[in-house]
């Protein structure tokens, strides 16, 4: 056999084990997103808590985590909005959901503040799944010297120290009955560029590391701790746009792709439309990933300079 035949019988080898592991990544992804059981979530304890509870992902994830039968421990900075929201649930469900409500607002509580808060809170409940949702985004794309020093620090504090604090208070009860599941929201701006939202990318990017290295300390314990990844999402946080059917998902579309993910891996992006763009988008050269970045972050910007100055005039 000469030696071209040998490199083209190696070649269509090649090709055949990448095209089978492509296909194989193919049908796990399709069996996770579509057709994996989700976990029983009262097994990790009879109680959810979830900060950020009262607008957004965190509301939508409150009403759904009541509709697997789990009570509900709501974390906010508003009290009024709490009540709310606590009033809602019960309209909805009745007598078979209970909720209390722990008032901290995370830009102006240090990290001891945070824990002996949450540990009063918690004293006594069995809370077997928690959600970090709490978080804070710039007001609209700006550069880095722009951003004020107390916009800066209350977006460190909120979605850095809120989310660390919160899981250190709630893990010694996890420990001791050796289960639990934690669940981070991140944000796609951690997983590429992101220009002119240099800070809030940071943030979440902490999360998604503090997530995958917590969750391998903690997972021979029986807690499953997870950094969920949602691209656009139709919340008061991403302004302007409006819920579709498919590309930019309510927020109670989201909460029920993200309940099905608990437990499984420490990094994911639960909705699958999100999940297809992605893949789309890591396909691109890293260069002309960051360009397409730029540039709609720069007229995203340009669109909000020209709007604020109309209302001026």
């Amino acid at each position: 056999m000469e030696l071209q035949d040998l490199i083209l019988i190696a070649a269509t080898y090649l090709g055949l084990l990448s095209l089978c592991k492509a296909l194989i990544n193919f049908l796990i992804w399709v069996w996770a997103m579509f057709f994996r059981p989700s976990k029983n979530l009262k097994e990790y304890g009879s109680w959810a808590m979830i900060t950020g509870s009262t607008d957004g992902i965190g509301k939508a994830l409150a009403f759904e985590l009541g509709s697997k039968g789990l009570n509900l421990l709501l974390v906010g900075r508003s009290p009024s909005k709490l009540e709310a929201t606590s009033k809602e649930i019960h309209q909805k469900y009745g007598g078979k959901v209970e909720t209390k409500s722990i008032v901290i607002d995370f830009a102006k509580s240090s990290g001891e503040e945070i824990c002996k808060m949450i540990e009063g809170g918690i004293r006594g409940l069995d809370v077997g799944v928690l959600i970090n949702n709490a978080g804070m985004a710039y007001p609209h794309v700006m550069y880095f010297h722009e951003v004020g020093l107390e916009m800066m620090e209350s977006l460190v504090k909120v979605n850095i120290d809120g989310a660390t604090w919160v899981t250190r208070a709630v893990l010694p009860g996890m420990l001791k009955k050796k289960k639990g599941a934690i669940l981070n929201i991140g944000s796609a701006s951690s997983m590429a560029s992101y220009p002119l939202g240099v800070v809030y990318g940071a943030t979440k990017a902490y999360l998604a590391m503090f997530s995958r290295c917590i969750g391998l300390e903690y997972r021979q314990q029986g807690i499953d701790i997870q950094c969920q990844i949602p691209l656009y999402v139709a919340t008061k946080m991403i302004r302007g746009l409006k819920a579709s059917r498919i590309l930019v998902p309510s927020p109670e579309k989201y909460s029920k792709a993200s309940l099905r993910w608990i437990g499984y891996e420490h990094i994911c992006i639960p909705y699958w439309i999100h999940s297809v763009q992605w893949f789309v988008m890591h396909g691109l050269p890293e260069a002309l990933l960051d360009w397409c970045i730029f540039e709609y972050s720069l007229s995203v910007r340009k669109r909000i300079l020209n709007k604020m100055k109309r209302v001026k005039q």
